[in-house]
């Protein structure tokens, strides 16, 4: 076996997947399937789809290469670029928007192989990451997109808490589907999505106060850790350990706590400060940073903690832990979202579905 790995239980993830499908649908709310934490890695893209999910997101244009063979409809979730049009038109069939240009150029790539490509126009509540801050704009924009060829305007959206934190609450997401009301009205069009943000919006679902007319989430992390991400709080029979970073131990040795000699930076250019805690059992790891920050793992040896980290090493004290480790052993970590995200990303890293 190669380590370090990360292993990916795909039954955990079909039945967080379909417990997430089911809580939705209740409120007549469809999910969009996000995949870009796991890099739309195409054996638990097709789990979620098992469990229900009718849609697929993703940022990166190049992960819907991997799925594209998957007959599901494909939403972009970053603002397109200009420059990727094309592609996007070809690979996607929705994506978010917020620029005119933008929205501009994807009508003439549409248009060009005959194809017409959906928006969602996105809405700033407040966040203040993507989406049209005046409402004004809101109105003007759409005005022109309906005259777009190639392009069907089919919703409008907002994200929340990904930047700014701000909490999605009926009051703000109501905004969003009063606004869709006053735009059907004024422009004799429908709009049948009202994406109403990610997994930080599914709290409103568990205490019923999702707003009337929110239709869609676009939801990872709720998924993948079996979380909401207003407050961080576990989702009712769901899994949060569907990915397991395993490294291997390459070093046991008893040490000083502090290192001998005048301290400087280190290898990332910071001054390191350290505890005395005297001579301590301790184990280096084969993975480091180049692959994961060491704030992004959870040790499942509770008795077990971390030291540091190099490039190539985490450093762990060993000490306290009921198990005997030996150099060859095997040390396994719970991940979290920024976790998944880097391990999956890292080509170091080997990646095992079970």
């Amino acid at each position: 076996m190669t380590y370090p790995r990360v292993e990916i239980s795909l039954d955990k993830i079909e039945h967080n997947s379909r417990k997430l499908v089911a809580m939705c649908s209740k409120h007549d709310i469809t999910i969009v399937g996000v995949t870009k934490v796991f890099c739309a890695y195409p054996e638990v893209v097709k789990v979620m789809v098992k469990g229900g999910i009718s849609v697929l997101a993703d940022s990166r244009i190049e992960n819907f290469e991997k799925i594209k063979d998957i007959d599901l409809p494909k939403l972009l979730l970053r603002l397109p670029m200009i420059s990727q049009a094309k592609k996007v038109v070809e690979l996607t069939d929705i994506s978010l928007n917020s620029e005119i240009n933008a929205i501009r150029t994807l009508s003439e790539a549409a248009s060009n192989i005959n194809k017409v490509h959906k928006i969602i126009l996105m809405v700033d509540l407040g966040d203040l990451r993507e989406g049209i801050f005046e409402e004004k704009e809101v109105f003007e924009t759409v005005e022109e997109i309906i005259k777009l060829n190639g392009i069907e305007l089919v919703g409008i959206g907002t994200n929340l808490t990904c930047y700014g934190g701000v909490i999605p609450r009926y009051e703000n997401l109501g905004k969003l589907t009063d606004l869709k009301n006053r735009l059907e009205e004024k422009y004799d069009i429908n709009l049948n999505i009202v994406s109403g943000g990610n997994s930080s919006s599914i709290h409103l679902i568990q205490s019923g106060k999702i707003p009337e007319g929110i239709n869609q989430l676009r939801l990872g992390e709720s998924i993948v850790l079996g979380r909401e991400t207003a407050f961080g709080e576990n989702i009712e029979d769901t899994y949060d350990d569907c990915f397991k970073l395993i490294a291997e131990i390459v070093e046991i040795k008893e040490k000083p706590s502090i290192p001998i000699g005048e301290i400087g930076m280190n290898a990332f250019g910071k001054v390191p400060t350290f505890d005395d805690k005297g001579i301590r059992r301790r184990a280096i790891c084969a993975v480091g940073k180049q692959d994961i920050d060491i704030d992004d793992v959870i040790l499942e040896d509770k008795n077990v903690s971390i030291l540091g980290a190099s490039s190539d090493h985490f450093i762990l004290d060993i000490t306290e832990s009921n198990n005997e480790y030996k150099v060859g052993d095997k040390v396994s970590f719970k991940l979290t979202y920024g976790g998944i995200l880097s391990t999956m990303t890292s080509e170091y890293i080997e990646k095992i579905c079970k």
